[in-house]
């Protein structure tokens, strides 16, 4: 199992790599580092292809996670392209880099992320060289999966239905992001927290739940929702919005008292 485990893990790790390398490429010749985004979800597709097709473990949990995995990364993959298509620099990339040269935005984005794809991706990578699992263990991976990927779906249509609507609001509190700020972040988090209980379901894979956890570190506290909420603060609308809605966890709204309310 070590031997098989060292060369699926290898030829992942060489696939973010090559990956990221193009990208950074890329991201050079069209002066937007934010292409990065994209590639985020493609080298997820394609660690998984390579866990499936290197790996002798159990061919029905490859292909499972291969599918999950695909559906949740061609899905984000084809969001962030058009998200981005034809619009300047991610303003978090921008500030981020503000003053350095690109080969600062190659070691801190696309070295990173590429090593982070590749760290996230573990549970893949075991799964993909471990006999069957737990039948029920890797249900309650797929429902988590597909709560995830439906609150990532669902909230990006819906921010974009908002952006649509002529009569919009100054903050979008619609729908799911009216129970939290971040629906598709916590989306995210959801996805690979079932990815992690399907790999879980076999031994040794429930050694790999610092992947999960590094990945909603990164949507919470690293790239994602904390760096996005300094971009929004200040806005109108935000703070009350802020102070009504859950940050990541979706729960109810709070009722906030009115001016005439002494409660």
């Amino acid at each position: 199992m070590v031997s098989s485990f060292l060369l699926v893990s290898g030829a992942s790790l060489a696939t973010a790599a090559a990956l990221m390398a193009v990208t950074a490429v890329i991201g050079h010749r069209i002066g937007k580092v934010s292409v990065v985004d994209t590639s985020w979800g493609l080298g997820f597709v394609l660690v998984a292809l390579v866990a499936a097709l290197v790996g002798d473990g159990s061919s029905g949990r490859r292909w499972l996670l291969l599918a999950m995995v695909g559906l949740w990364g061609l899905r984000l993959a084809w969001h962030m392209h058009r998200r981005n298509q034809g619009k300047p620099e991610d303003p978090r990339y921008a500030e981020m880099l503000e003053g350095s040269s690109y080969a600062v935005a190659v070691r801190r984005v696309f070295a990173t992320q590429g090593l982070a794809l590749w760290f996230v991706s573990l549970p893949v990578q075991v799964s993909a060289v471990t006999d069957s699992g737990v039948a029920w263990v890797v249900a309650v991976g797929v429902l988590l999966w597909i709560v995830g990927l439906a609150f990532e779906t669902v909230g990006d249509a819906q921010l974009a239905a908002y952006k649509r609507d002529p009569d919009r609001g100054p903050i979008m509190d619609r729908g799911l992001w009216a129970w939290t700020r971040h629906p598709n972040y916590f989306g995210d988090a959801c996805v690979w927290w079932g990815v992690f209980v399907v790999a879980a379901s076999a031994w040794p894979g429930v050694l790999t739940v610092l992947s999960p956890v590094a990945m909603t570190y990164f949507l919470v506290f690293a790239t994602g929702a904390r760096l996005l909420e300094r971009h929004m603060a200040g806005r109108p609308g935000w703070d009350d919005y802020a102070a009504r809605t859950s940050m990541f966890f979706p729960l109810p709204p709070t009722r906030q008292p009115s001016v005439a309310d002494p409660s």
